[in-house]
């Protein structure tokens, strides 16, 4: 996804070690550590900072009140008080929303439509996470309303997963949901190695899990969210002030399905949700 971004940057004149640096940090999945990191970056006296996630964002923010903020893709940056509106988000904050109106009830319909006999699902969430409490409501509400029971499994560290797998041996779900998440990235295989093991079909929040073996994923582009990201950081540099840049909401929705573990999983994709897809991977 960082290489979308780099792309973002050439496709607008910045080449790295010419007329641009990037000093690049990561937290690995561990939410603790992001305060050190942002208060690092701003030691470093940065011109911006470009962050993923609401949890990255805060921490940056609670870093500088002036040195500009890019998110590539929070999660609703209002509710969590990162900015003040999206048309005018005052303060240092700015960049792109990854909301959308009934995200996970369109996941969970796609879900449902590619396996019908489906009436109850695991869901996988980080509690650590800041937008787990609102997205595990969401997912509870849409589930309710298509007639669906939802298990919600819990892991904060790659250790839970052989947890939540035995787990999972013990209930009766026949799919899985699976929550965007920082530590959930990291560990791609092992996360879709859990519906594989179970062989369950799974929907996805990025597309990085399709390409690993899971089954689905429908959601707005993270790429193209961190491609876009490049324009605001263009903008900045140029002497845009961030508070008075508008926060973009997602506008390109992509529904993607793994072939080959759909055959490993018998499912064969109606007409109905194959006209839909935009990528095929095989």
């Amino acid at each position: 996804m960082w290489g979308a971004f780099i792309q973002g940057l050439r496709d607008l004149g910045y080449e790295e070690g010419r007329n641009i640096t990037i000093v690049h940090r990561s937290s690995e999945g561990q939410y603790q550590r992001l305060p050190d990191l942002a208060a690092e970056l701003v030691r470093l006296k940065v011109d911006v900072i470009v962050t993923p996630a609401s949890q990255n964002v805060r921490a940056a923010k609670q870093a500088t009140q002036t040195i500009p903020i890019v998110m590539t893709g929070a999660g609703d940056p209002v509710a969590a008080g990162l900015v003040d509106s999206l048309a005018r988000p005052g303060g240092n904050v700015t960049g792109l929303s990854m909301v959308a109106p009934d995200i996970v009830g369109k996941q969970l319909a796609l879900l449902r439509e590619a396996a019908p006999r489906v009436s109850q699902v695991a869901v996988l969430a980080n509690p650590a996470n800041e937008m787990y409490a609102l997205w595990r409501n969401e997912t509870r509400a849409a589930a309710r309303a298509l007639g669906l029971q939802v298990q919600i499994f819990e892991a904060r560290t790659p250790d839970d997963f052989s947890k939540i797998s035995a787990a999972m041996s013990r209930g009766r779900a026949g799919a899985l949901l699976v929550q965007i998440d920082g530590m959930f990235l990291l560990y791609p295989t092992r996360v879709v190695d859990l519906a594989a093991k179970h062989r369950v079909p799974a929907m996805y929040g990025t597309r990085e899990f399709v390409d690993a073996g899971g089954l689905m994923f429908y959601g707005p582009s993270m790429k193209d969210g961190f491609r876009r990201a490049a324009t605001y950081v263009d903008k900045i540099l140029k002497g845009a002030k961030p508070g008075e840049l508008p926060v973009e909401q997602p506008t390109k929705f992509e529904l993607v399905i793994n072939s080959k573990t759909a055959k490993t999983l018998g499912l064969a994709i109606p007409q109905s949700l194959a006209s839909r897809v935009d990528e095929i991977v095989q």
